[in-house]
């Protein structure tokens, strides 16, 4: 597989074509930013590290019967994956009250959802990713009825098959975004899942193990992801 030219630079990856035009791939840098670009710093190992989580939990979901866009690791801070038309809609289900959610609707933070929320963003860095319904997305053209119901089905499923992992090794599976894709016109979990797109805590302490560490100056932000690798049996090295 030829790697060819940079298609895409985000916040914390970079795309690159590849000789085949149904394959990408993803450079995962140390880039760590937070508050829409305001703070920005980079950390040594962050790459690598949600490089391997994240084909650690695309292998788990896989197994699980979800199709993701991910194929195979190249480097340790690449992976090779399927090329995919993204929908600019980010799908969250939060499984206890924190972040925006608590300051939204002023409820106490770590207050358990039962069932979880369900909600949709927008994807545009320059609007903050603003929250949107699913009438929006229909009438704007982000995605059809029928893509966002296939979305939420998968999302709810993703969210037993990873909450169950997470609690396995102690930890709870606070809150997560995802975002999907078409490959050939089937919906495809696309972007990654690590650390940095969820909030992750100790069952017993609620210690945070996730991007908060960094949003809230609370240091130790790499070993708290190889903190959580570990608990899954997962050795970065």
């Amino acid at each position: 597989m030829e790697k060819r030219d940079l298609l895409y630079t985000g916040k914390a990856k970079s795309v690159f074509a590849t000789d085949d035009a149904d394959r990408v791939v993803i450079e995962y840098r140390n880039d760590t930013s937070a508050f829409d670009g305001k703070k920005v710093e980079q950390l040594d190992r962050k790459g690598m590290v949600n490089n391997r989580f994240n084909a650690f939990i695309m292998e788990k979901l896989e197994a699980a019967g979800i199709r993701t866009h991910h194929e195979k690791l190249l480097s340790p801070n690449e992976s090779l994956v399927k090329r995919l038309e993204m929908l600019p809609v980010e799908c969250v289900v939060r499984n206890y009250a924190a972040g925006s959610l608590v300051r939204r609707l002023g409820v106490t933070e770590g207050q358990a959802l039962n069932p979880p929320t369900f909600e949709l963003f927008l994807k545009n860095d320059a609007l903050g990713d603003p929250m949107i319904n699913a009438s929006h997305a229909v009438s704007f053209g982000w995605a059809s009825i029928d893509q966002l119901t296939v979305m939420q089905e998968l999302t709810l499923k993703i969210n037993t098959v990873l909450s169950a992992l997470f609690d396995d090794a102690g930890m709870l599976l606070v809150d997560f975004k995802l975002e999907f894709g078409l490959f050939h016109g089937e919906i495809v979990l696309g972007d990654e899942f690590s650390p940095d797109g969820c909030r992750l805590w100790d069952k017993d302490t609620k210690k945070k193990l996730d991007k908060d560490r960094f949003r809230q100056g609370l240091g130790g932000v790499v070993e708290a992801y190889e903190e959580v690798a570990a608990r899954l049996g997962l050795v970065i090295d």
